[in-house]
């Protein structure tokens, strides 16, 4: 039997009591393709946005392999014991068949999801390029509403993530590795273009000293670079999060970077910013899909994709087609 739809009153005062129960569900309603849902949850968000904007929003990033859930887990259990409520949102690969999770945060993340002061929530990317859930922005905003000031975004690491990663937070931190053969050649620079702070994991034993050339190795490349924040000079710090070391002093980092961006007018101007880039791709996404929910822009664009195969349409030709069936005599032209 289907649960009762909770009321937008319901769902604000549970998120105002930090009900972990009631940010499930108020997250599962933005995450819903039905559009009642979906305008639940925005009646709730609007009622709290007066309320929220203090939280610390975090995006990590890193190569495979660099310890990233570890890390996570390392400086979330350490902000739980100063005294914060740390939502982490990761970010998985979603299966091409099912559109489900398939790589299990909460099972990695064992010891940090077992504290009442913790939220894990894996998002599935549900196909979206870029490596970040659709709906990561509304769960951020939840979350927050539901007392948490420290979100962390997990990025799945790959493709344009990074760059998507930094529409979302106030904070890129890059997680990298040492001993992972040429440290400069194997990372692409558009991934330390946008870091705000670089973290060499894995900074223990046999690899502390390769860890420490890496760092240094980073540093001097930094130099070549433009800023990712303006007047910040991206620092680069060692670390083990299995060992627990660099963890304060990474914390300490991030919160000197907020506070520059503070003092500059930098960390409003950055939000301002993705909420004004955010508002055209919602924009676009809702012209799109009704674009393509239009009678006869799905025959078109079968028949097109056939000609583009068949070599009988060039593409803007096909596109022109395409664009025709939807748009009738006012359809653009195609470039």
């Amino acid at each position: 039997m289907a649960r009762p739809r909770p009321s937008v009153d319901e769902l604000v005062a549970g998120l105002r009591a930090g009900d972990r129960g009631v940010l499930a569900r108020a997250i599962t309603l933005a995450e819903s393709r039905r559009v009642d849902d979906r305008a639940l949850a925005q009646e709730v968000m609007a009622r709290l946005l007066p309320e929220i904007g203090g939280a610390r929003r975090i995006g990590l990033t890193g190569v495979p392999g660099a310890g990233k859930s570890t890390t996570i887990e390392a400086l979330g259990v350490w902000l739980v014991e100063q005294g914060h409520r740390v939502a982490v949102l990761a970010i998985d690969p979603s299966s091409t068949r099912q559109g489900g999770s398939i790589l299990g945060d909460k099972t990695r993340m064992q010891r940090l999801s077992a504290l009442e002061e913790a939220y894990i929530r894996p998002s599935p990317t549900s196909g979206v390029l870029g490596g970040v859930a659709r709906r990561t922005r509304e769960a951020m905003v939840l979350c927050e509403a539901a007392g948490f000031d420290v979100i962390i975004v997990e990025s799945v690491g790959v493709g344009q993530s990074e760059a998507e990663l930094a529409e979302l937070v106030d904070c890129v931190l890059l997680l990298l590795v040492p001993g992972a053969g040429d440290e400069l050649q194997g990372i692409k620079r558009g991934i330390v273009e946008v870091a705000d702070v670089i973290v060499v994991n894995k900074a223990d034993g046999d690899a502390l000293r390769l860890a420490r050339r890496a760092a240094g190795d980073y540093r001097h490349a930094l130099r070549m670079l433009p800023e990712a924040t303006p007047g910040w000079k991206t620092p680069v710090l060692t670390a083990s999060a299995a060992e627990g070391t660099g963890i304060a002093e990474t914390w300490a980092t991030i919160e000197e970077h907020r506070a520059h961006q503070e003092s500059t007018g930098g960390l409003e101007r950055r939000r301002a910013a993705q909420q004004l880039r955010w508002l055209r791709a919602q924009v676009e996404e809702a012209v799109l899909t009704a674009f393509h929910g239009r009678e006869g822009v799905a025959e078109a664009l079968r028949e097109a994709e056939d000609a583009v195969a068949e070599a009988r349409a060039t593409v803007p030709q096909a596109a022109a087609r395409v664009l025709a069936a939807g748009f009738g005599d006012s359809a653009p032209e195609t470039t």
